[in-house]
């Protein structure tokens, strides 16, 4: 009973932890005190990478430089930046790389599609060898 009740503790913090949207790397002095625009500097920060961590959003990381980053984003936001005009100054500033999702233009062909490839080719040497081995 013990041991179920545990491995139901364990699960239980392992969901909280995958489904809380909760941030830590906020510091109070950054939030915006309007609600509406503090929505939309978090929806622009969970869709810029942090160049230092690279597979973490401006959003989650501590890094000094995602804090600057941040700052920046609310700065635009305060001006009156679209949410284009702000995404347009981080790519010309970082270029694409600083999007987690960045578009699909010539200079990302690799990047989305490369993937694709190795994994069609991965099957066609499987489906290959198999083949061969089935043959002897």
């Amino acid at each position: 009973m013990i041991l179920k009740r545990i491995f139901l503790l364990i699960v239980y913090l392992c969901f909280i932890q995958f489904y809380s949207n909760i941030s830590f790397s906020l510091d109070p002095d950054e939030i915006l005190e309007n609600k509406k625009l503090e929505t939309r500097a978090r929806i622009i920060s969970k869709n810029t990478r942090c160049l230092v961590c690279q597979n973490q959003s401006i959003d989650e990381s501590n890094a000094p430089l995602a804090k600057d980053l941040r700052i920046i984003i609310r700065k635009k936001i305060i001006e009156g930046k679209t949410d284009s005009e702000i995404y347009k100054f981080l790519t010309d500033r970082y270029g694409d790389f600083i999007l987690l999702k960045p578009p699909l233009k010539l200079s990302t062909f690799v990047l989305w599609f490369l993937p694709i490839i190795l994994l069609l080719i991965g099957i066609s040497i499987i489906f290959y060898h198999n083949k061969k081995s089935l043959n002897k």
